[in-house]
């Protein structure tokens, strides 16, 4: 048997969750709280498998409450049950401890599956909050930390093609050695040691093109 707690100060929420509840023969809503002083007294009884908050409580914010239930019931899964659909909240309710993040206009008749995903260790999320989430953990493109000069950029173009390093300092009209300090520069600015290495990093970056 799933034991169920609600923080939750809609009475018409609360009572559309309660029914959903009393149709399985596997979860039972034990403890009920409007507020956050009601579940902070909540929080002091005995611990539940799954809690179930709302952000938005008349006396402060059920992350709070989160983070009051991570200390006092270590052991329990908990779901932010809620209108809140903006990145700052999903983030601060994940931080804070929660492990499923729905939105209320969806939870009432799938309630029941939802707890018992929670309470088997998965991690019930609405779709909208889940593309918050990747939004906010995507990696940014690498950049290189020092962009080419225009002269390293016609060196790059050259060898990509082939070209030894005497033929590039002729194309160009400077010593072989000054070619060579431009190939030095490249590597050490593309983090590469090669010319194949060079030539496949500046094709991934997109920094190849055509001499002056």
């Amino acid at each position: 048997m799933i034991s169920l707690a609600m923080v939750e100060d809609d009475p018409q929420f609360r009572h559309a969750v309660r029914r959903a509840v009393e149709a399985t023969d596997d979860i039972r809503l034990t403890a009920e709280a409007g507020n956050c002083a009601q579940a902070n007294t909540l929080l002091d009884g005995p611990a539940h498998d799954v809690l179930l908050v709302d952000l938005g409580l008349p006396d402060g914010s059920g992350i709070s409450v989160i983070q009051a239930a991570r200390r006092r019931w270590p052991d329990c899964a908990i779901m932010v049950a809620t209108l809140f659909d903006e990145a700052q909240p999903v983030l601060d309710s994940v931080r804070a401890g929660a492990t499923g993040y729905l939105l209320k206009d969806a939870l009432p008749p799938q309630v029941a599956a939802h707890i018992r995903m929670l309470h088997q260790g998965g991690s019930p999320i609405s779709p909208m909050i889940a593309r918050h989430l990747l939004v906010e953990i995507a990696p940014e493109t690498p950049q290189p930390e020092t962009a080419l000069s225009a002269q390293e950029q016609n060196v790059l173009a050259l060898i990509s093609q082939g070209h030894a390093m005497a033929d590039i300092a002729q194309r160009l009209g400077v010593s072989p050695w000054t070619v060579q300090t431009y190939i030095r520069r490249i590597y050490q600015k593309l983090g590469v040691n090669s010319r194949a290495g060079a030539v496949s990093e500046a094709w991934r970056l997109n920094l190849l093109g055509r001499p002056d």
